[in-house]
């Protein structure tokens, strides 16, 4: 039976831990729309758009792709989170200063998500229509 290979996202989990999320008890990588969400026995449950979910994920992979899940968590995304609800207990900064560091996150956000948008539009945009 074929298995995904998920090294490539254990490799993106330490290398670019800021290309994830955590929503919904879902980890959720936000360029491909990729989620996952482990069980308490490390099992990986995978939802895609694409055929990616298709494929389980190899079992002795599992178990490595749920420690470096737990490992995001506690090493990025928890300080990142009591991070945000520290800022959150003081004042807001002045104006346009507070308008340019949202303005700044939303961008982040696009551009992450435009690298899939454009791929999808390319691929749309090669096919020629019937004669």
């Amino acid at each position: 039976m074929p298995y995904l290979d998920v090294t490539p996202m254990m490799s993106a989990l330490r290398t670019t831990p800021q290309q994830f999320e955590f929503v919904d008890g879902w980890l959720r990588h936000i360029r491909s729309r990729h989620s996952f969400r482990f069980s308490p026995s490390d099992h990986v449950e995978i939802r895609a758009a694409c055929d990616c979910a298709l494929l389980a994920v190899r079992p002795e992979q599992e178990r490595q792709l749920a420690a470096c899940f737990r490992e995001w968590q506690s090493e990025y995304w928890v300080p990142l989170q009591i991070d945000y609800e520290f800022a959150s207990h003081f004042v807001r900064r002045v104006g346009l200063l507070q308008y340019l560091i949202d303005l700044t996150g939303r961008l982040h956000r696009w551009l992450l998500k435009q690298e899939r948008s454009r791929k999808s539009y390319d691929e749309v945009s090669t096919i020629s229509p019937a004669s």
